[in-house]
């Protein structure tokens, strides 16, 4: 790459980072207007009545109107200034509006407190109460589970005075937002600025209706398709693309402190790119080698006008060295990646080199029916089957023309895979969690599908030699099936939806105005919590099967929810037999003198259920390979345990709250 060149890479690089930071200024100030605007007024709960969905539709339909305006600008080449701002304001106020319209009469996000989304709102709680990396649940531990999405999360509640729970909404929204926008400025450094609209927008559709209950992996999901892109343009290149393998590195190293499993498909995907790249670099090198030659030879016989003087002194090198450089820029990759993966996995590395405690962990340990096949969305008959078809057959078709389409296609090829070796762990007691790749999957084909869709538009124009009428034809079918799929976004979401209206929030209410469940004692627990233990929250443990008491108050607990979202750090088999050891002992001293010598810090308090003469926990374990993965059990505590004037019992509601005086 000549001076030049260089240079002028490098005032791309500056002005794609400007203009990021543009759209996200913007997205944040439409994210924060637009959702304020939808709380400002009491509506109608979405499982009760259908005005939040038709003005969500309203809503969608305005915002993608405004992303057809920017596309004709830029076809037009008028005002580019305004074009960029029409595209970046119409990206955002698509993501606030599907969301945060049909939330908007409840406080809690997708899911609401439930199964999943329970230990999530856990670890937002536990860092908004604190800066400092600990674990969601258990106390002196350092964090598993990546912090960054929920760290982040946690300063902005602790700046705006939010609990934990009650962020959680505003927060993923518009952090989504912001990540919808900028990756919308990234496709528009790669691609021609009309069509990085349009797969800007089908990649976050897609990611709204598929990704978003999870919303710390969802803003990783709209990254992949434009940054393996990024990718296979620094690692196909003999020289130059440093700087895409920076972007690369750094996304790589943000998905390592945000979602595990989505780090580890990008980063076999780029492994895969740059081992493909390599070879072909092999090649190439030896295909000049045997040009060289021929021309050495035509030279040696004396025919005319062959020389030597104009061959190509890289010929004459090995031809394995032209692997070298793909492979050190994936190195480099790596090295950022690392780099910035430590920043929230070096507590976790050193507790766990300092042998102290051994992991025994079962994240792995699920397998639902969608795991162990493979997923042809392609083949569906919708408006999402058609747009992965048409993605599909670009893919096919463009393979060995179109680097965007040798990208994308490394990308799905590499899910394929990676759900294949998942299904081969099987074999092992153990799996890869296939299952949660499906939403890159459609976000790698619907960018697929836009690129084929613009392509054999422009193909099927120039067949039919150029009929005026054609352009607006295909924009109008692009336009209504963009319209169609989005307005069935809060459809497929309809689940999450009305769980979140129907859990009861951190207040104590349900948002469709039930009655709340018994989660509206949890208030009344807390304060009688901090009486007796006259501690701070996070300075007690307590012991409850109830843990969602956790997720909306900082308390340490015992033991988690399950196996699976626990630490492999705390021992969670052992916790939960020695439960059941402390539940069978014979009287008040010997649980005291059991509690003095347990292996971990104690509880302080035990939030029980009232059942007769007992106290019960209804735990879980870990069942895999059966689906579901999870056995509920009950240990019974007779409350003659508890006689003791050590213990202090409080009767609240359905409970029974059980503090301990050492």
């Amino acid at each position: 790459m000549t001076t030049n060149d260089e240079a002028r890479a490098g005032r791309k690089i500056w002005i794609g980072v400007g203009e990021g930071a543009a759209a996200a200024g913007v997205a944040l100030v439409v994210a924060v207007v637009g959702l304020f605007a939808f709380s400002a007024v009491q509506w109608p709960a979405f499982n009760s009545s259908n005005v939040t969905r038709a003005l969500t539709t309203v809503g969608q339909v305005v915002a993608l109107a405004l992303l057809v305006v920017s596309v004709l600008l830029i076809r037009l080449r008028r005002w580019p200034v305004v074009a960029k701002l029409l595209s970046w304001v119409g990206i955002s106020s698509f993501v606030t509006v599907t969301l945060g319209m049909p939330l908007a009469a409840t406080k809690l996000y997708l899911f609401g407190v439930s199964v999943d989304q329970e230990f999530r709102t856990e670890y937002l709680t536990r860092l908004t109460d604190s800066a400092a990396l600990r674990d969601m649940t258990y106390v002196d531990l350092p964090p598993f589970y990546p912090a960054g999405w929920f760290w982040i999360g946690g300063r902005v509640g602790n700046v705006l005075g939010m609990d934990g729970w009650e962020v959680f909404k505003p927060y993923a929204i518009g952090l989504l937002a912001v990540a919808a926008t900028v990756a919308l400025v990234l496709w528009m450094q790669l691609v021609r600025a009309d069509t990085a609209v349009g797969a800007a927008a089908a990649v976050t559709a897609m990611t709204l209706a598929y990704a978003s209950p999870e919303a710390y992996s969802a803003v990783l999901v709209v990254f992949v398709p434009p940054v393996l892109v990024l990718a296979w343009g620094a690692l196909h290149r003999r020289s130059g693309g440093w700087g895409a393998v920076l972007g690369t590195g750094l996304f790589l190293g943000v998905a390592a402190c945000f979602y595990t499993l989505y780090l580890a498909i990008a980063a076999f995907t780029v492994v895969i790119m740059a081992v493909v790249a390599a070879g072909f670099a092999v090649h190439a090198q030896r295909a000049a080698g045997r040009r060289a030659n021929r021309v050495g030879a035509r030279a040696g016989t004396g025919e005319a006008g062959t020389s030597l003087a104009g061959a190509d002194p890289s010929t004459a090198r090995p031809a394995w060295r032209a692997a070298i450089a793909p492979l050190t820029k994936l190195a480099a990759i790596g090295a950022i990646a690392i780099v910035l993966a430590l920043v929230v996995w070096t507590p976790y590395l050193l507790e766990m080199l300092s042998g102290a405690k051994l992991p025994s962990g079962s994240a792995f340990h699920y397998l639902p029916e969608s795991g162990a096949q493979l997923a042809f969305p392609m083949l569906e008959f919708s408006l999402r089957g058609a747009l992965c078809m048409v993605g599909v057959l670009w893919l096919v078709v463009r393979a060995g023309s179109s680097r965007r389409a040798q990208a994308l296609g490394i990308g799905v090829v590499s899910i394929y895979l990676w759900t294949l070796l998942s299904m081969t762990a099987t074999a092992a007691g153990t799996t890869l969690l296939s299952f949660r790749l499906e939403p890159v999957l459609l976000a790698l084909l619907a960018a697929a599908g836009v690129f084929g869709f613009v392509e054999g538009a422009t193909a099927v124009y120039q067949a039919l030699n150029e009929p005026a009428p054609m352009r607006p034809a295909a924009a109008a079918i692009a336009v209504l099936g963009a319209v169609a799929f989005a307005q069935t976004i809060p459809t497929v979401l309809t689940h999450e939806i009305d769980t979140a209206y129907t859990d009861t929030d951190g207040n104590g209410e349900r948002a469709d105005q039930r009655k709340p469940s018994a989660v509206s004692h949890y208030r009344e627990i807390d304060a009688a919590l901090i009486a007796q233990t006259g501690r701070p929250r996070d300075e007690s443990v307590v012991l409850t099967a109830d843990t969602t008491f956790l997720a909306f108050y900082p308390y340490w607990g015992f033991q988690a929810l399950t196996s699976h979202y626990a630490n492999p750090l705390s021992d969670f088999k052992a916790r939960a037999a020695t439960i059941a050891e402390w539940s069978k002992l014979p009287d008040s001293p010997a649980l005291l003198q059991a509690l003095a010598k347990s292996p971990w810090r104690a509880p302080d308090a035990f939030l029980f259920r009232n059942d007769g003469d007992n106290y019960t926990l209804r735990l879980a374990e870990d069942v895999y390979p059966n689906d579901p993965n999870v056995k509920r059990y009950t240990v019974s505590f007779p409350k003659s345990l508890f006689t003791d004037p050590a213990f202090t019992r409080t009767e609240i509601g359905p409970f029974t709250l059980v503090t301990v005086r050492r």
